[in-house]
């Protein structure tokens, strides 16, 4: 559980890096924000840019989705806040997002496998690559 001050996204990144996990992604978090910065889809205009915006008031965390890779090094997050009348607005999490109340986070993490994030010239993103997990030997 993050408490309130804290960076969500940070955070997160630290714990994964903290606990040596190779291949984590969340399952679950509720809670709400007071800053958020968001990426949102590529610009309809042509310019191929994907504008961002900083938002700056409470805003319930109606969804968190995604996978932290490299034991911490990298992720991939979307999420999806919702104002005071509910309204809701999505994208990608890019950081200065700032927890108000509380930001209850459940993550999963799979031992058999490693997620890393590799460039993909298709979509001139650095894109998830799942593999095997080194095979551990017996003591």
């Amino acid at each position: 559980r993050l408490k309130p001050g804290e960076l969500l996204r940070e955070s997160l990144m630290q714990l994964v890096k903290e606990q040596g996990l190779s291949s984590a992604f969340v399952i679950s978090c509720v809670g709400s924000l007071t800053q958020a910065r968001l990426r949102y889809a590529t610009s309809s205009d042509g310019s191929g840019t994907n504008p961002s915006e900083l938002l700056q008031r409470h805003m319930e965390i109606v969804s968190l989705v995604g996978t932290i890779s490299q034991g911490g090094q990298s992720c991939h997050l979307h999420i999806c806040l919702s104002d005071e009348h509910g309204r809701a607005i999505g994208g990608h999490l890019l950081g200065d997002d700032i927890v108000y109340t509380t930001a209850e986070v459940v993550l999963g993490c799979h031992a058999g496998l490693v997620f890393t994030r590799e460039p993909d010239p298709a979509t001139a993103f650095d894109e998830l690559v799942v593999t095997a997990a080194p095979a551990l030997k017996p003591k």
